[in-house]
């Protein structure tokens, strides 16, 4: 058996008995004892974790021997994930309604990136009655935030094992995707030892040779790859076809491999690559630009965690027990030997005096810019926290009055619950809420920048809605043209034709305010649309009521037809006009003036381009006054429908008020529930209907007499009364 002492190299990492310390390396100081260095915080409920803050090569039948692996340098981006852990633990200890009357502590050690070593660790946390591991494949309980492996998807093996993080059977199926896509069927892969990278090839295989694919060759990197072994690979990989290599591989395992082949100027390789080193900082260096460049792959979302970098920059040795990782990681950060370090040492280094400033540092550990692996650190923490949440009953109203409830017991598979979907149906994803203005894509994977939507010229609908618009007003301007042309005539002249091109005029123009429904709303077109729809219905109604007044007093009066033409002649029709259309008028300019309406994108449905109404009422008092005018313009052509038949315009403005309530009546219950664009269409329609009703109704019928008929178009036929 080997010596059990433990030492801590003061190289500030290394915990290795003395027989394997290297004479080259700087000189070791006791710590004594056989634990292994943990950082930790008493809590009530206490939360394990393990990190790969040092890489290690080392044989599998010492891993009993946690002090018997010789460590590389701490590795910042690992501590970085760490104390990501700890700053969500102190973030869910001060948040009063998460977990209230509960803290949360924490026991976090280092895996050294090695199962053995993460296996020997794991076996300490029992004494400290840790029911809940982060990244540990024990009969713990457990929330991965970094395992991938499609191995620990078997829910018989691995009844406890959570994970914050997509299996690669998702990102397996992406890189057969991607490299498919291109139509490369011809490529290398290169994997190491690990469970990762040997289950992540072997699906790749299986699914790229599914798709037609063939693998050229395979390169599996060892632990600690030997000077020949790495030129072995760099051999093959140099005289293989294959142009396309996908790896599956951690970074650590790829740089023997790829300063070999930077050392051979070996370029012209398409790399497709896995999350594990898509976006590792140490394969972005410079020296290895002409081997990496146009290098595809995938990477997990970037994000960014309010207070973190803060927190991160805040750090601070201590003399205190469980701090040593945290003091480990300052003096190989600072380069230096902190004060309360030195007696430990013969190693003459600057002293540290803890108060040295991380922002004035460059490193992976201080980049907080779109955080990634620490986001799944992050969520894995308050996973559990949640988890625990529900567990202890902590929105209960019983005796713990809103407490949680800290007399309950933890077994082995309570923390969460796991629900078998069939296949293609599977989802150990995340979902998040795009932005505002942004919608998911059609495989639900990305947010992609929403498209406008409004009724458009160039829609069919639009174009439809466009024509019928065109097509009234160019028949409102050809029976203008007519009753222009038969201006002389008795039946243009009854009921005075100055009216009556009037009533064409408000006709054309309620036409023409279709086509400002049409189009993307702008800050006039919004202003316009109403106001003109408005003032030329009113302005056309109140010519229909002057024209039912006329008639009513032409065949009701008994006074002589020069009395009554004195009491409503042209002057007094010209005045009713102007009164009833300048109230629409008024409230038309005072809702513009006060509150107008504004282009507004509306995501409800989708992202919806149209005039917002701040003061709807606005809206309702405009369409009701229109409705006042129409039923009273109906009452008194009603009162009218009898009179005589040779032409009784009363009738046919009775017709047009009918097609008129009976159009506007339909158009409020559809207008209401009319997503989107189609509210815009339901109005278009409702103004071309009744537009038409009173053009055909009124007009037309006299056309037919003054073009087909004209023996009928004589004064005798006006009044339907023979010459004594």
């Amino acid at each position: 058996m080997m010596d059990a002492t433990v030492y801590l190299l003061k190289f500030g990492c290394t915990l290795c008995p003395a027989s394997l310390i290297d004479s080259s390396l700087p000189e070791c100081a006791k710590l004594g004892g056989s634990e292994p260095i943990a950082l930790h915080s008493d809590g009530d409920v206490v939360i394990g974790g393990f990190f790969p803050l040092h890489y290690v090569a080392s044989k599998p039948e010492l891993f009993i021997h946690f002090h018997s692996l010789l460590f590389v340098s701490l590795y910042h981006t690992a501590f970085h994930w760490m104390m990501t852990m700890i700053f969500a633990v102190d973030e869910i200890n001060r948040n009063s309604s998460l977990l209230p009357g509960v803290k949360l502590g924490y026991r976090i050690m280092d895996s050294c990136d090695h199962v053995h070593t993460s296996l020997a660790v794991a076996h300490t946390l029992g004494p400290f009655n840790i029911p809940l591991v982060i990244n540990c494949l024990m009969t713990f309980n457990n929330v991965s935030y970094f395992a991938t492996c499609t191995c620990l998807t078997d829910k018989h093996l691995y009844p406890s094992f959570l994970r914050t993080v997509p299996s690669d059977l998702f990102q397996v199926r992406g890189l057969v995707k991607l490299v498919t896509f291109f139509s490369w069927f011809w490529v290398g892969t290169i994997g190491a030892t690990d469970d990762y990278s040997l289950y992540g090839i072997q699906a790749f295989s299986i699914q790229f040779g599914q798709q037609g694919g063939c693998v050229a060759f395979h390169l599996t990197i060892p632990t600690s790859p030997t000077v020949a072994e790495i030129q072995k690979m760099a051999d093959k990989l140099q005289r293989s076809t294959a142009r396309v290599v996908v790896v599956f591989a951690k970074d650590v395992h790829l740089l023997d491999l790829f300063l070999e082949l930077t050392r051979r100027n070996m370029t012209g390789i398409q790399w497709v690559v896995s999350e594990a080193w898509m976006t590792a900082s140490q394969l972005t260096t410079p020296d290895f630009h002409n081997l990496l460049e146009g290098t595809l792959g995938f990477s997990f979302p970037g994000v960014s965690i309010p207070g973190l970098k803060e927190f991160l920059l805040n750090v601070r040795p201590s003399p205190k027990p469980g701090m040593e990782l945290v003091n480990m990681f300052w003096e190989e950060y600072f380069g230096c030997k902190l004060e309360f370090e030195r007696d430990r040492s013969a190693v003459k280094k600057t002293v540290c005096t803890g108060s040295e400033d991380l922002s004035y540092t460059d490193s992976s550990y201080s980049d907080v810019s779109q955080v990634r692996i620490s986001y799944n650190v992050y969520k894995a923490v308050y996973a559990v926290a949640h988890a625990l949440h529900t567990f202890l009953n902590c929105n209960s109203t019983g005796p713990s009055g809103g407490l949680c409830e800290m007399h309950s017991s933890f077994t082995n598979g309570q923390v969460a619950e796991y629900v078998h979907l069939p296949h293609g149906k599977e989802s150990s994803t995340e979902c998040i809420k795009c932005p505002e203005y942004f919608w998911s894509d059609k495989e639900k994977v990305k947010c992609v920048a929403g498209e406008e939507e409004f009724l458009s010229f160039n829609d069919t609908m639009g174009i439809i809605l466009v024509a019928i618009t065109l097509l009234g007003f160019i028949l409102t301007t050809i029976i203008t043209i007519v009753f222009h042309s038969f201006r002389y005539t008795p039946i243009v002249k009854a009921n005075n034709s100055e009216i009556s091109f009037l009533l064409l005029l408000s006709l054309k123009l309620c036409f023409l305010c279709c086509l400002v429904f049409i189009g993307q709303p702008s800050w006039w077109t919004c202003r316009l649309r109403q106001t003109a729809f408005g003032i030329s219905f009113v302005l056309c109604l109140s010519c229909l009521l002057v024209k039912t007044i006329v008639v009513l007093l032409a065949f009701h009066t008994n006074v002589p037809a020069s009395r009554g033409r004195m009491l409503f002649g042209t002057s007094q029709q010209r005045i009713l006009i102007l009164c009833t259309t300048a109230p629409q008028i008024f409230l038309s300019t005072g809702w513009v003036l006060g509150a107008p309406p504004f282009p507004f994108r509306n995501s409800n449905y989708q992202i919806v381009v149209e005039c917002k109404d701040p003061w709807p009422p606005g809206f309702y008092l405009l369409l009701g006054y229109i409705g006042l005018l129409a039923f009273v313009c109906l009452l008194l052509a009603f009162l009218g429908r009898k009179l005589p038949d040779t032409f009784n315009e009363a009738k046919l403005i009775t017709f047009s008020m009918l097609i008129f309530w009976a159009v506007w009546i339909s158009f409020i219950p559809a207008y209401v529930s009319s997503p989107g664009k189609f509210s815009v269409a339901v109005e278009i329609f409702a103004i071309l209907a009744s537009s038409f009703g009173l053009l055909l109704c009124i007009f037309v019928p006299k056309c037919y007499i003054i073009l087909l008929h004209p023996e009928r178009n004589i004064k005798k036929g006006m009044t339907g009364k023979n010459p004594r």
